[in-house]
């Protein structure tokens, strides 16, 4: 906890890294056709924070997610989960990494037809030849909202309820941090609202940690910080956003585009 001059009790901001990136490049082609998707890139995403990554289409945003979350390689420069450098790993322990200690997130939802909503979310467990914690998982269950829908297969899901499986798909596993990409991009409006909301308690009540690449300005609202891309490149960054004050600094983008 931290004071305020006032005397009024905060709490304070994590400062420990979950991910980092140091003068992250990735280039795709050479000579003519050569593409630079990301540009000398650092930038660290911190425990229990829900971080937005936003910018113009083809500024880098999912391939710095990518690269991150060892999806990708890199061209050169270094990322980082916790303390463990991506580039230096094998494939082995690669996928091992990536299995154990990160989530992912995606617009598909990429849930398997045949099995029910409980068996999709214990999926990579179950692959993995790991057991469940119980209570943690009735928890994300109840932090989700899927206590009544655990036997239902996902065709028998709306599409929120499908993400939402997703979503504890992810955390089930109590991975150190958890990447989604555009996870709201093929939901209305309302069952949108609940995934993120259902994203940002798993931060503030649960302790996770959420790194969302998303183009909607009322979505990045519901992170505690935007980090915004342009040409492969982080330039600016807002905490506590509100989406009015989102829109506004993608607009500032836009214009510069337009006029450079």
């Amino acid at each position: 906890m931290t004071t305020t001059p006032s005397g009024v009790q905060t709490a304070a901001r994590p400062t420990t890294a979950a991910a980092r990136a140091t003068d992250l490049s990735k280039v795709y082609g050479h000579g003519e056709t050569q593409v630079i998707a990301l540009d000398a890139v650092s930038v660290e995403f911190r425990q229990a924070e829900f971080t937005a990554i936003m910018g113009p289409s083809g500024s880098g945003k999912s391939t710095l997610m990518h690269c991150m979350a060892g999806l990708d390689t890199v061209s050169s420069g270094s990322t980082r989960i916790g303390d463990t450098e991506l580039t230096a790993l094998k494939d082995k322990k690669l996928t091992q990494l990536r299995r154990d200690k990160i989530g992912f997130i995606f617009q598909a939802f990429n849930l398997l037809p045949t099995l029910n909503a409980l068996e999709n979310i214990t999926l990579p467990m179950d692959i993995a030849g790991r057991k469940a914690d119980q209570a943690w998982l009735d928890r994300v269950v109840e932090t989700v909202g899927l206590s009544g829908r655990l036997k239902h297969r996902p065709n028998q899901l709306s599409g929120g309820q499908q993400q939402r499986v997703a979503v504890a798909r992810a955390l089930a596993g109590k991975p150190d941090i958890i990447f989604a990409d555009e996870p709201t991009g093929n939901l209305d409006s309302r069952s949108g609202a609940e995934v993120l909301g259902f994203l940002r308690n798993s931060v503030r009540e649960l302790g996770q940690t959420v790194v969302m690449v998303t183009h909607d300005p009322v979505a990045a609202s519901y992170a505690d910080r935007v980090v915004f891309l342009a040409d492969g490149r982080i330039v600016d960054e807002l905490r506590d956003p509100s989406a009015e004050a989102v829109l506004d600094r993608m607009k500032r983008f836009d214009a510069k585009g337009r006029t450079s």
